[in-house]
């Protein structure tokens, strides 16, 4: 092996790639997430890397309009969202080195030139780009037992080419049974219904053009593969018909495993990376995640989630964290969007129809005034709140205007020349100039006060979860604040964290973000606590419709 490469041949033991053709948005982190689940419902010890091919260093800066949400890791580190499906497929907290990004790595081949560290060598592609990128995924491995790398993009994006190169290199480095190449292409449908291989076979073609093979295709259709379509893909793209799976679309994304579980893919990929018979017996496998996923569901509950950005993917840490105290409760919940630009104008009698109300977090000044309004509904109407960071800091707001009497005032994020700034910029904050990677950012613990609404949710005096912003409570307002009914219960230091109302059945208002550590084993408990009251008010509902 090449001495220059720097890192050990000993780290990581067993890799999957995953590529995708012919479009984006297919399904490749789910796919890869779910096999991920199965190898550890195998028994392994399984991680992942994603890859993302763009410049940015990482995901900080990005509009979520573009790029869906930006997840947060326990490190601190702001990344794709693929990593939190990753995060709740495996029940594992990641860090920022399982997220490798086009701009780190040539940060630092940069700053590795700049120091004289090539000995005056001439810096290229090949091979100091494709080495530091091969050095990553090695070291996000150290210590698994199978580590799942999935490429971002498609085939033939320019900006993905070094990645496709490493992965070409690391086929003459490794032993062959330590490596897997698994390829997600779309299997469109034709006018009149009939599955076609077209894309595949040129999407695969593209792929060996490269130098690479796939051992696996992956079809994505609406409908399973019909079992001529994948012996033509098998004959066209020269992989065994037993290698030519199906991902049919499903209700919903936890369902995936369950569907690759049988179509065989989990037993097929440990037979050809040679760990099958270190596998737990398949009669002997934790069926944890299909009891919790196919959970029967005992009510149905809309909840209005306020927000400004017409994506889904911009909140997804948010929808699933709801669907994961869903499954917890056995509660179908109904996410409905409230566009904050338009909910005085056309969205105001959705939040009427919803049995509560979460408000997200977020930056800027757009929608504010509507997630102001949907923060005092929830107030005067009694309907359970949870406000999530911004959302935890208009709450506040929303109290010293229309409870305290605080005419005008704001967050300085908002309004710089506010009267009362009751939500400022955190000290350390001031004198920086770069906005990545520079807010409060990642788990941090929070003390909970006893006797408290954030004890009972939480069941104890203490928690760890994610932040990711720059404002903070205004100390110089706290005791004002805490007038006629509003209580700080969570705090960091002399940080606020946690708010809550004692004249109110369930309003909680949290600085750090609790959607990023839910999973579908462990539900994030201020969501579980936000549903628990919905389902109290609507017994208490029904029992005085009946009374009367």
């Amino acid at each position: 092996m090449p001495q220059e490469t720097g890192y050990d041949p000993d780290l990581g033991n067993k890799f999957v790639f995953v590529t995708g053709g012919v479009m984006s948005g297919l399904g490749k982190g789910i796919t890869a997430a779910s096999l991920g689940r199965l190898l550890t419902n195998a028994g392994f010890d399984v991680t992942a890397v994603k890859v993302d091919p763009y410049l940015n260093v990482d995901a900080g800066t990005m509009n979520p309009y573009q790029h869906g949400e930006v997840y947060v890791l326990k490190d601190g580190g702001e990344v794709d969202l693929d990593l939190g499906n990753y995060e709740r497929f495996l029940d594992v907290d990641m860090t920022s080195d399982h997220n490798v990004t086009t701009g780190k790595v040539y940060q630092e081949v940069i700053e590795r030139e700049r120091a004289g560290d090539y000995l005056g060598k001439t810096v290229q592609v090949i091979p100091h780009v494709t080495d530091d990128i091969k050095r990553r995924i090695r070291e996000a491995a150290r210590g698994t037992d199978v580590c799942i790398v999935e490429i971002g993009g498609t085939v033939g994006d320019i900006e993905g080419m070094p990645y496709l190169e490493a992965l070409r290199q690391f086929s003459h480095e490794q032993d062959e049974e330590d490596l897997l190449f698994t390829h997600v292409t779309l299997v469109p449908d034709s006018k009149n219904g009939e599955q076609k291989t077209k894309p595949t076979q040129h999407s695969v073609k593209e792929l060996r053009s490269i130098g690479l093979q796939p051992d696996i295709l992956v079809g994505r259709n609406p409908e399973k593969l019909a079992d001529d379509v994948r012996e033509k893909i098998a004959l066209f793209c020269d992989v065994p018909t037993e290698a030519v799976f199906s991902n049919p679309d499903v209700e919903d994304i936890y369902h995936v495993p369950l569907v690759l579980e049988d179509e065989g893919l989990d037993e097929h990929v440990m037979e050809r990376l040679g760990i099958a018979e270190d596998a737990i017996a398949p009669a002997e496998r934790s069926t944890e995640w299909r009891d919790i996923v196919t959970r029967d569901t005992q009510v149905e509950v809309d909840i209005a989630l306020v927000g400004k950005y017409a994506l889904e993917d911009a909140y997804i840490s948010i929808h699933e964290a709801l669907k994961h105290a869903g499954l917890q409760r056995q509660v179908d919940v109904n996410v409905h969007w409230v566009d904050a630009d338009e909910m005085t104008d056309t969205h105001e009698e959705r939040l009427r129809e919803a049995d509560g109300v979460v408000v997200p977090g977020g930056f800027g000044a757009r929608g504010t005034a509507g997630k102001l309004e949907a923060v005092r509904y929830a107030r005067e109407n009694g309907v359970p709140f949870l406000g999530l960071c911004l959302g935890f800091q208009l709450a506040v707001v929303e109290h010293a205007r229309n409870v305290v009497g605080l005419e005008g005032a704001h967050s300085a994020e908002i309004d710089q020349d506010t009267p009362h700034p009751v939500i400022d910029l955190l000290p350390e904050q001031y004198d920086l100039e770069d906005l990545g990677g520079t807010m409060r950012l990642g788990a941090h613990v929070t003390e909970i006060d006893e006797g408290t609404l954030a004890e009972d949710v939480y069941g104890g005096t203490e928690c760890t979860e994610r932040h990711r912003h720059r404002y903070e409570v205004n100390p110089e307002y706290i005791e004002r604040l805490t007038e006629d009914g509003l209580t700080f219960s969570g705090h960091a230091g002399n940080r606020m964290e946690i708010v809550e109302r004692e004249d109110h059945p369930y309003f909680l208002g949290t600085q750090f973000h609790p959607e990023f550590r839910s999973r579908p084993s462990r539900a994030s408990p201020p969501f579980v606590g936000l549903l628990d009251a919905v389902i109290e008010r609507a017994d208490v509902a029904v029992e005085q419709e009946v009374t009367n």
